[in-house]
């Protein structure tokens, strides 16, 4: 989902609590990585691995100056002989520390992954949930945004809304120009005209 596609959203969204619920969480995942500034692990289940997440939050790192929300991927099915930024495998869960701050992403709750969620948050990560929630992870997380089955958005729709919002400096008119400055170069480059021909 492009920038244009989520002003769109936000704009169907307005008035409900989604907007607002998805920029709490969003300043709260910001706020985590800059002010303890020890790395984002971003992590789903052995089902579901939050790629599309993992890349619009680079995108937003890279758009807003906050090269804190570039976040590490947690791969369930890593191997060593994948490209590095893909081999990082749930083992770095459970070294997550102080200062660090892991995103779980699950539509449900494997043991295996709240065990590694458990000792992160023992360790002392910041644990940040975005899932069904009601489980076993959103009591082990300090900030949980739940999106029950049967909800007007999906997971997958939210994770755009939070990874936007995330790259916006909450309540800053600056930030918000800048996602506006973004939202009008990405319109006028999808309506130019095209190039001269040779």
């Amino acid at each position: 989902m492009d920038a244009v596609r989520v002003a769109l959203l936000r704009e169907v969204l307005a008035g409900t609590e989604w907007l607002g619920a998805t920029r709490r969480f969003a300043g709260v995942l910001r706020g985590s990585v800059v002010a303890h500034g020890g790395g984002l692990l971003l992590v789903g289940t052995p089902a579901y691995e939050p790629w599309h997440l993992a890349a619009h939050l680079v995108d937003e790192a890279a758009w807003s100056g906050t090269p804190e929300l570039a976040p590490t991927l947690v791969r369930h099915h890593a191997r060593p002989s994948d490209p590095a930024h893909l081999a990082v495998g749930p083992g770095r869960i459970e070294e997550a520390r102080r200062g660090e701050t892991l995103l779980v992403v699950a539509p449900e709750e494997p043991a295996e992954l709240l065990e590694g969620v458990h000792a992160a948050r023992r360790a002392g990560a910041t644990v940040l949930a975005l899932g069904a929630g009601g489980g076993e992870l959103s009591a082990m997380a300090h900030e949980t945004l739940a999106v029950p089955e049967g909800a007007e958005l999906d997971l997958d729709s939210v994770q755009h809304l939070v990874s936007a919002a995330a790259g916006e400096n909450a309540g800053s008119p600056r930030a918000r120009r800048g996602f506006r400055d973004r939202l009008s170069r990405l319109a006028e480059i999808l309506t130019a005209p095209p190039a001269a021909p040779w």
